[in-house]
């Protein structure tokens, strides 16, 4: 006949694996923590839609190849962060409806026309704010 170990020792041990791991587990989290708050995330989102816009050069949207393919996704992210952004916070709304005239304005006339560039340039100032 086999031995049956003491159901209290299975237990026990079960209950010691998850205290240390749940313990390591949450040790872990709170060490990658990178202090940041939700409260902060509107601005970090503000910031980051004002670095794509930075890095956005409209010339190379006519290029093709990965030149384009940079400058239409630089467009599109300050686009998404920004309005992120507004929905976060409303102080950011006039540089997320710039960013967002400016991209309907393109699409709209297929360039980069004069109304679009001072759209483009409004944003940047907002941006300029920022810092």
């Amino acid at each position: 006949m086999p031995s049956r170990r003491p159901v209290g020792v299975l237990a026990a041990a079960l209950v010691t694996g998850l205290l240390i791991g749940g313990g390591a587990v949450g040790a872990a989290w709170a060490l990658s923590d990178d202090g940041r708050t939700t409260a902060s995330a509107p601005a970090d989102d503000a910031r980051d839609a004002c670095r794509a816009l930075d890095r956005f050069d409209e010339s190379k949207y006519e290029s093709k190849g990965s030149e384009r393919e940079i400058a239409f996704n630089r467009f599109a992210a300050a686009d998404v962060l920004a309005a992120s952004a507004a929905a976060g916070d409303d102080q950011y709304k006039p540089l997320a409806e710039a960013i967002r005239l400016a991209q309907t304005r393109f699409h709209k006339t297929f360039g980069f026309g004069k109304e679009v560039k001072q759209e483009l340039q409004k944003a940047r100032d907002l941006c300029g704010g920022l810092r």
